[in-house]
């Protein structure tokens, strides 16, 4: 087994959030920007414990994740139409490159009517050495180094850590909010909601790092499979991000 090598230096959690609200009245701000995050339908390993990364295209959704998806499409439907109402409908979608995140981002685009998009940012941690394998067994291999990966302590062997998917997942945030603000400006200033079909990893480190979490802790938070979580972002007309609302985190679907 390689090394897994420890983290020097500490993510700094939403680095470049710009001027608070609450201490920049007046501020530029345009419409707002929601991210509803739909975590993937359940696949055969998903059902079996078993670590399912980035380093592989990975399993599709089996027939109880397919009809997940299906309900999690219904779900982003009804946004700013039967629920969230202060939220716009959603009118774009964005998934990662993995198997399963392409097929529940297909059943959300089926629904909506919508081109899905594809984001290798928003791709499952690579769990390197350990991909395939459940906790129990990686503790019985390597001890205490699933736990030490688990607060955000050590990269996966020939992985990543947390703190390395959410770095990747702010500059995703960091990117979209600057395009959201370039449309406002161009004098399309509407608020807009899209849905990020993703993982599980990627979804706790983009909360932690939007929160200011530590992130000791983003291991301990648990969307569930199909689940909603909804990360609303306030932007200046520069494209800065000026605060970041977590709405709700992993909702399930019906």
């Amino acid at each position: 087994m390689n090394e897994s090598r420890k983290r020097d230096t500490a993510i700094k959690p939403a680095g470049d959030r710009g001027t608070p609200l609450l201490k920049g009245s007046g501020a530029d701000l345009v419409s707002s920007l929601t991210l509803v995050l739909v975590r993937h339908g359940v696949t055969d390993m998903t059902v079996a414990q078993r670590l399912s990364g980035s380093g592989v295209p990975g399993p599709h959704l089996n027939l109880a994740g397919r009809i997940q998806a299906a309900k999690a499409a219904d779900a982003i439907y009804r946004i700013g139409r039967s629920t969230w109402d202060t939220v716009p409908k959603v009118s774009r979608i964005i998934a990662s490159p993995m198997n399963r995140t392409q097929d529940t981002g297909g059943a959300l685009g089926r629904r909506m009517g919508l081109h899905v998009e594809t984001e290798s940012r928003l791709k499952e941690i690579d769990f390197g050495g350990w991909e395939g394998l459940t906790g129990d067994e990686i503790a019985e291999q390597h001890g205490d180094a699933i736990h030490l990966w688990r607060f955000g302590e050590l990269d996966a062997p020939d992985g990543e850590s947390f703190p390395d998917v959410g770095r990747r997942m702010d500059a995703l945030l960091v990117d979209l909010a600057s395009e959201h603000a370039d449309k406002c400006r161009s004098g399309d200033d509407v608020a807009r909601a899209y849905a990020l079909t993703t993982h599980a990893v990627a979804i706790k480190s983009c909360v932690g790092v939007s929160m200011g979490v530590d992130e000791r802790m983003w291991g301990s938070m648990w969307p569930s499979p199909a689940s909603l979580t909804l990360l609303q972002l306030r932007v200046t007309g520069s494209g800065q991000i000026a605060e970041r609302h977590l709405m709700c985190l992993g909702a399930p679907v019906e």
